[in-house]
């Protein structure tokens, strides 16, 4: 028997074929108890910011000054994690299928910020691509800043943090946060390690390590605060006070971190809005409805249950795939 991706993370052999969670989504977010957030075209969308998820823990975020980028992944590629029969495979190479990533980043442009919350390959391999096409500039780790140079971006265009910035990008405001990843059962992590130089050219997913983890919160200069983070786990003194006004919230594939998601809520101030991410099944195309990736892991049915446990009046918001969403 194979182990999939849930399974691979958590230790533990994931049950059952994987199978449309939003298929019908109205029902889908009546059994969960969501709501669906306001979704119109950028142009009818007012000076605040539009957001669309890319899937796993990507997302594209349009203010009407710059572009941001938050995780972008759209080459999905295949590494066996979720097929049955093949098992993961570490040793998989690195692609990147240019149409389809620059389809949804070409037009951002030298004024767009790319944020790397890691530089696992569901979260960076599609970056130097993007920024090499297109100028903007990468924000991330050590281990990004020289990963990135090793795949072809110039120094000039990476900005090294580590968490506890606040930068300013024309009113629009980006504080770096320190966060941690997500735990397997074994309490450990997929692919640990950093990068203190520029190392060799990136050849295979297990060449593209953790490298140490961010999250990020944005205040724009106008429209709603977001808080985003590309694996569940996280410093719960270094969010606390952030209070965002929407959380992206990466869903837990373990039990390993303690009350994740009860902590998290109540150390961000219990947000209005809470998008549940990286939940979706990675390894298939951009096409609405997205399937379930979570086997054994939490299901974005029992993360809604305990956000409305510990926060009653936070909305969660099911995303679609490249479906343009404000948050009022």
């Amino acid at each position: 028997m194979t182990i999939g991706r849930r399974g691979f993370l958590s230790g533990t052999v994931a049950g059952g074929a994987l199978a449309p969670l939003l298929a019908g989504q109205g029902a889908a977010h009546a059994a969960a108890g969501t709501t669906a957030a306001a979704a119109r075209p950028p142009s009818d969308s007012g000076p605040g910011p539009v957001f669309r998820w890319l899937g796993t823990s990507g997302w594209r975020v349009d203010l009407p000054e710059r572009t941001l980028l938050v995780d972008p992944y759209l080459t999905r590629f295949a590494t066996g994690i979720f097929q049955e029969g093949r098992g993961f495979d570490p040793a998989t190479p690195l692609t990147v299928d240019s149409a389809a990533v620059d389809e949804h980043t070409a037009d951002i442009g030298e004024d767009g910020l790319i944020l790397v919350s890691h530089t696992h390959w569901d979260h960076f391999s599609d970056v130097p691509h993007i920024a090499t096409a297109t100028g903007a500039r990468v924000l991330g780790t050590l281990t990004a800043y020289h990963v990135a140079q090793a795949m072809g971006v110039p120094a000039a265009q990476l900005s090294p943090v580590r968490g506890g910035e606040v930068l300013d990008f024309g009113g629009d405001v980006v504080e770096v946060v320190r966060s941690l990843h997500s735990r397997n059962s074994r309490h450990s992590v997929l692919f640990p390690g950093i990068r203190v130089g520029v190392p060799d050219t990136p050849a295979t997913i297990a060449d593209l390590p953790e490298g140490d983890t961010l999250a990020f919160h944005l205040t724009p200069a106008s429209g709603p605060s977001a808080f985003f983070m590309g694996a569940s786990d996280f410093d719960e003194r270094a969010v606390t006070g952030l209070s965002p006004d929407v959380a992206m919230v990466a869903l837990p594939s373990t039990s390993s971190t303690h009350d994740y998601v009860p902590r998290l809520i109540e150390a961000l101030d219990r947000p209005g809005t809470v998008v549940p991410v990286h939940w979706d099944h990675f390894e298939r195309e951009l096409t609405n409805p997205p399937v379930d990736g979570t086997g054994t892991g939490m299901s974005v049915a029992d993360f809604t249950a305990v956000v409305r446990r510990v926060s009653p009046g936070s909305r969660v918001v099911v995303p679609e795939y490249l479906t343009p969403y404000t948050f009022a």
